[in-house]
């Protein structure tokens, strides 16, 4: 099955065959499991080990990824809805605002901005402390900040609201 991942401009074609998956024209052997009662994956591919969070975001195909203390925003699409939504001239609407959640219980430990200021997409909004990681939870696109809902030492528990970023005003 092939499937199109957008990581922020870029859009990669990934092919999935069994245990297998074929990207940039590389193949890797693969093993996904998830990590019970929390948000985590292990995974092991071409032979490296990685421990992934895994947030779903509102819309199909949408999710929030951490890794290595980064934090990413993704959208996959398959074959078929791809070829649908490119026939039909329909695509989905790009998500606006939105609020960042925990991806997993933990301690605010740091919050790097303020209400009212503006972001740029991937900067450092909040750091909460998980399983003896800092895990720095990064603007998923650029805005206002609206909210700050927590503070620092504060215990949050999985999907607990964080901070909300406002769309940012059309210029012109």
């Amino acid at each position: 099955m092939k499937y199109y991942v957008q990581i922020g401009g870029t859009t990669h074609e990934v092919e999935v065959e069994g245990t297998r998956v074929v990207v940039g024209g590389v193949a890797l052997e693969t093993h996904l499991a998830a990590v019970s009662g929390t948000p985590l994956y292990h995974l092991l591919l071409g032979g490296e080990s990685w421990t992934v969070a895994a947030e779903p975001l509102e819309g199909v195909g949408r999710w929030a990824l951490g890794m290595v203390g980064e934090r990413v925003e993704v959208a996959v699409q398959d074959e078929r809805s791809r070829g649908i939504e490119a026939v039909s001239g329909k695509s989905p609407p790009a998500a606006r605002g939105g609020t960042v959640r925990a991806p997993m219980p933990g301690l605010v430990v740091r919050i790097e901005v303020a209400e009212g200021q503006q972001v740029d997409a991937g900067a450092g909004l909040v750091v909460v402390e998980a399983m003896k990681m800092e895990n720095e939870l990064r603007a998923p696109r650029s805005g206002m900040v609206q909210t700050v809902h927590v503070a620092v030492g504060q215990a949050v528990e999985k999907g607990a609201s964080l901070v909300t970023l406002a769309s940012p005003e059309p210029s012109g």
